[in-house]
């Protein structure tokens, strides 16, 4: 299922999730021209075991940013065309009705909230149930932030729609509710998730209890942020 927009209009231009999504783009373009992507993300990503400061030495370079800095710059680090399209499609069609909620600096405060717990729910789970090699896996993406746009948009705007984009042999669009969306794209980061700790492998390198934790962040912390509702759908 891929999102292509929802229905609800907003009062003014949302301008932190613009800006939030070109400073995502901007960091991308500084990653593949230069150097490579895998040497940037190596320097400047988070490692979970710089935490409890067992990692293998092999695999993290000694000349990474320490924990406490890399947390906040591999919130704005992708590892591929495709990582950086889908979070920035995500952010675009549902971080522009929770900015709205909050305001632009109550937003982005917010949004930067998300990303450490969410941050903090990947490290607790990676150090638990991973060996020290998976603990010393550079995490990378703006998804866990943006989790928690999604869990903030899911008790905003229960009544919402999502034009959505179905792939199978073929494709075909439909309109479906937002909490249909959203409860799906949950339930797959809960069942994956679970999954990776039984098969660590069978993440595929993909941190969901990040997006675990951030969309229960956004769920239980937005109506003490948001300062008024947004707007009722379109249609």
């Amino acid at each position: 299922m891929l999102p292509l927009k929802d229905n609800v209009p907003t009062r003014t231009f949302p301008i932190v999730t613009v800006g939030l999504i070109a400073a995502n783009i901007l960091v991308w373009i500084w990653e593949f021209t230069g150097t490579s992507v895998d040497h940037d993300v190596f320097l400047y990503g988070y490692y979970p075991c710089t935490l409890n400061h067992d990692c293998v030495t092999t695999i993290v370079p000694p000349d990474r940013l320490p924990w406490y800095e890399g947390a906040f710059t591999s919130m704005f680090m992708h590892g591929s065309w495709v990582h950086i399209g889908g979070n920035m499609l995500f952010l675009w069609i549902f971080g522009n009705n929770v900015e709205d909620s909050m305001g632009r600096v109550r937003f982005f405060l917010w949004y930067i909230a998300a990303g450490l717990a969410a941050a903090a729910t990947q490290t607790f789970v990676t150090l638990e149930f991973a060996d020290r090699a998976g603990a010393s896996i550079p995490n990378v993406g703006a998804s866990g932030a943006i989790a928690g746009v999604l869990g903030a948009y899911f008790v905003l705007l229960p009544q919402a729609s999502v034009l959505t984009a179905f792939i199978f042999f073929f494709i075909f669009f439909q309109e479906i509710p937002a909490v249909l969306f959203l409860g799906l794209w949950f339930v797959f980061q809960l069942w994956e998730g679970g999954f990776s700790i039984v098969q660590p492998q069978a993440g595929g390198g993909v941190a969901f209890f990040a997006h675990i934790g951030g969309f229960v962040f956004g769920l239980v912390t937005v109506r003490l942020v948001a300062v008024r509702r947004p707007l009722r759908p379109a249609w």
